[in-house]
């Protein structure tokens, strides 16, 4: 299998290095919310959008590594899609890394099969990642923003802490037998609630920020949009 060769500025304590990380396997996992009550929300807030509800929570959609990307551009078809900022794992040498991304999605196709709509889309990644044991003995304290730009204004779109999805290890477990994943994989997590509803926009910036280190990992990129001639 070949790999997306990607590069990365990795932080391991006071440590921080620019490597190239080949990654062979991409993931994203859905309905992965802690809270039942949150996890129905979103559900509802797809399926006011015609998205049908999930077989089994939380589930897990394969995508082609070839998607992954660090650009701050990326091209979708149509105005239909729209990013959600989620935690990312990811596996290299024996080492787990957390990042963040954006499981960019067209909103048209998921309304039909969602495992075609998350493949419809590049999924950018920050190009910044922490090693996971940095952050083990405060997880929970993690939070995630994103923000969309409306009316020329840049206007918060998700807010909440990691504490609203399963942990690392849950989620991983639900798609291993031992508890790690394979060497290059990629691991998307899950994500929070729209504020005012799911919507296409232009330009998407999300973070995850780390209160008890008082650092973040941002990244922002704009959506060039492709006609769609039928």
């Amino acid at each position: 299998m070949s790999a997306n060769i990607l590069r990365f500025r990795t932080h391991r304590g006071a440590l921080v290095d620019e490597r190239a990380v080949p990654l062979r396997r991409a993931v994203i996992a859905g309905w992965t919310q802690r809270d039942s009550g949150a996890r129905e929300k979103h559900i509802a807030e797809l399926e006011s959008l015609g998205v049908r509800r999930p077989a089994s929570t939380p589930i897990y959609y394969r995508v082609s590594a070839s998607r992954l990307t660090t650009s701050e551009e990326i091209e979708a078809v149509g105005e239909n899609s729209s990013g959600e900022v989620e935690f990312v794992l990811v596996h290299r040498k024996d080492d787990l890394w957390i990042g963040v991304g954006s499981d960019h999605t067209d909103r048209t196709v998921e309304t039909y099969n969602v495992t075609v709509s998350k493949q419809m889309c590049d999924k950018p990644i920050a190009p910044v990642l922490w090693s996971f044991e940095d952050v083990r003995d405060h997880w929970d304290s993690l939070a995630l923003r994103s923000w969309i730009e409306e009316d020329g204004e840049l206007r918060l779109y998700q807010e909440g802490s990691v504490v609203s999805m399963l942990s690392p290890d849950q989620i991983i477990s639900g798609i291993t037998t031992n508890g790690r994943l394979a060497e290059g994989t990629v691991l998307f997590c899950g994500t929070l609630p729209a504020k005012g509803g799911i919507r296409p926009s232009r330009k998407f910036t999300f973070e995850l920020f780390d209160p008890v280190r008082n650092v973040r990992i941002s990244h922002t990129y704009t959506v060039d949009t492709l006609q769609s001639a039928g």
